[in-house]
């Protein structure tokens, strides 16, 4: 490897970790402002914020999922939504000059405090296994074990992953399941780990709404709206997720429905357990090193 090479992955790697505790600091932040009666919208504009202030950028949009929501929940432009007696996951990313990272903290006032430590205790046996040479379906393996040994149910059908330049997921998928053939780690891999714990069946569906989008092709408008919203969408988030209430055009809302009826962009829809059953998550970025791993994310 070159010189300009090893001085290119060496930058990559530092603007992972700087990533990393900004997003320490903020989830922290955000999760103490959660109680009963705060405004879903303040929180997430506040974490946003906050990443800004402190020399990153959001990497997607805050997730704030209640109860049996799992993921790809943000607020509205206009949302007057509060928190209440509930089960809440932030899911929070930054990005320093393209390079990620990614975490999740559960936030109980449901009162049932074991959901929330069984996705937690699951992602710490997880990190555990980390390091080159082992397999993602042992990885899952254990995410299973732990959620199982508390009597609740791993989300199948959602995975862990990996963080490139510009892209929030990429390869390797970390299963929360056991899987017979799951992908060797190696050492620079940078991935993000995150268990969900859910008192339902294990698998979540797709609801109706969709807040969160990113680019899927470049293309010429005509609208002027949908143009405005296009150039902001390439300039700033390149293929990353945005929200609505990112857009700086007047009347997003349509000018999104153009570019989705064209291609332009595509929507992640809410998903969700089925109702009545309970989500938690919690989430650490890490890097695979020679003898483990890094957490990024760690704010210890």
């Amino acid at each position: 490897m070159s010189d300009s090479a090893v001085d290119l992955e060496a930058e990559q790697y530092e603007k992972h970790r700087e990533a990393g505790a900004i997003l320490a600091q903020v989830r922290q932040e955000a999760a103490d402002r959660v109680e009963v009666g705060v405004s879903h919208l303040e929180v997430a504009e506040y974490a946003e914020d906050r990443i800004r202030e402190l020399g990153g950028q959001p990497a997607f949009p805050v997730n704030i999922s209640i109860d049996e929501e799992a993921a790809h929940r943000t607020p509205t432009i206009d949302d007057e939504s509060t928190f209440g007696e509930e089960m809440i996951n932030l899911d929070i990313g930054v990005h320093v000059d393209g390079w990620l990272a990614d975490t999740a903290i559960t936030v109980d006032l449901s009162g049932n405090p074991e959901l929330a430590e069984a996705s937690e205790q699951a992602l710490e046996a997880a990190l555990d296994l980390v390091e080159p040479g082992v397999n993602t379906g042992d990885i899952g393996a254990e995410i299973e074990d732990v959620i199982d040994g508390y009597g609740y149910n791993p989300v199948v059908n959602l995975t862990g992953h990996g963080l490139g330049h510009w892209e929030q997921h990429t390869s390797p998928n970390i299963p929360n399941r056991a899987v017979s053939q799951g992908t060797t780690l190696e050492v620079g891999d940078v991935v993000a780990i995150e268990p969900f714990a859910t008192d339902g069946g294990g698998k979540v569906t797709e609801g109706s709404s969709e807040e969160i989008y990113s680019l899927e092709r470049e293309a010429s408008v005509r609208n002027r709206q949908a143009r405005d919203a296009l150039a902001q969408i390439t300039e700033e988030f390149r293929t990353l997720p945005f929200a609505t209430r990112w857009l700086e055009t007047d009347r997003p809302e349509m000018a999104l429905r153009r570019l989705k009826r064209r291609n332009v962009v595509h929507g992640y829809p809410v998903l969700k357990e089925d109702e009545g059953y309970l989500v938690s998550q919690k989430e650490h970025t890490v890097i695979v090193t020679e003898d483990g791993c890094e957490v990024t994310t760690a704010d210890w």
